[in-house]
């Protein structure tokens, strides 16, 4: 059985079409790169409406089964970048580290990168991860966070994910058993 994964990426340009969403795709690829276990991408791109953000978040969690959501967009300061906002509100518990040291990385590349606010937190047994909106940005974030991701799913009940460790090196306790 697949592990399902949302990939939510948040842009109104993208979801009316002006231009092509880059950034799921780049996620998608980056996980198919790490994953060993059977997965299956579950996409999304929708407008940077807040509601609608919180929605689809309970829909691919909730509804569509997903264990990871990875968001792509509306994390920096502009009046509509509200993706943070829309995580906080459907996560019971929020994991400020993720954007810490997402937030550290990107600073070893652009001085802005303190102007970003991704986040991550768990609703039921799902992890949100809030990544910015660049294909090089999310390769470079996702890089970072991605080693603690598939123990925090251990913590949390959610599908065991086996990965490639060619690819990334993930961080399990020793006394962790693998599926």
């Amino acid at each position: 059985m697949s592990i399902h994964i949302g990939i939510l990426t948040a842009s109104d340009r993208a979801s009316a079409g002006e231009y092509e969403d880059l950034s799921g795709p780049a996620i998608v690829q980056l996980l198919g790169e790490y994953l060993r276990s059977p997965w299956e991408p579950v996409r999304r791109i929708i407008p940077d409406e807040r509601a609608t953000i919180e929605a689809s978040l309970i829909e691919l969690i909730d509804t569509a089964g997903c264990c990871l959501v990875v968001t792509t967009g509306g994390t920096g300061p502009a009046p509509r970048d509200v993706t943070p906002e829309a995580t906080a509100a459907v996560c019971e518990k929020m994991l400020p580290g993720f954007g810490e040291l997402m937030r550290s990385v990107s600073l070893h590349y652009v001085p802005t990168a303190i102007l970003s606010r991704q986040t991550a937190g768990i609703r039921g047994q799902a992890l949100i991860v809030n990544l910015p909106g660049k294909p090089k940005s999310i390769r470079e974030c996702l890089e970072a966070v991605f080693p603690a991701i598939p123990y925090c799913l251990d913590l949390i009940g959610a599908p065991y994910l086996d990965c490639d460790p060619d690819a990334i090196q993930v961080f399990r306790p020793k006394n962790q058993n693998s599926a």
